[in-house]
């Protein structure tokens, strides 16, 4: 499930120390507080979205749905949204956790 944007692959090969450095800030952040897994992905989505960066609402999607969230916990990150940054800001965000949504979803084989 993890797709990596291939501009973050092309960082990491030029830049190996600046990447680790930054991952290993990110696992720092993880570990400084009490928040389960589960929860910290679900508001770093909610983070991504209310920034409105397509790629990380992408990505936390993807996290969150790794450590079980529902589609219906993930749209409602989406909708918590709405009073906070608008209606458009709003529906650019379940439009992208749609996209990952669908294409998590097994495929069906006609028969």
């Amino acid at each position: 499930m993890s797709q990596i944007p291939k501009r973050f692959q092309q960082l990491s090969k030029k830049y190996p120390g600046v990447v680790r450095a930054y991952e290993a800030l990110g696992d720092k952040v993880h570990e400084a507080g009490p928040l389960d897994r589960r929860t910290r992905a679900l508001v770093k989505l909610g983070i991504s979205a209310g920034a409105r960066l397509e790629g990380a609402v992408h990505s936390h999607t993807r996290k969150a749905i790794a450590v079980g969230a529902s589609a219906e916990e993930l749209r409602h990150v989406a909708l918590l949204s709405l009073p906070t940054v608008g209606l458009p800001t709003m529906m650019a965000a379940l439009s992208w956790i749609d996209d990952v949504i669908e294409e998590t979803k097994p495929k069906r084989t006609k028969k």
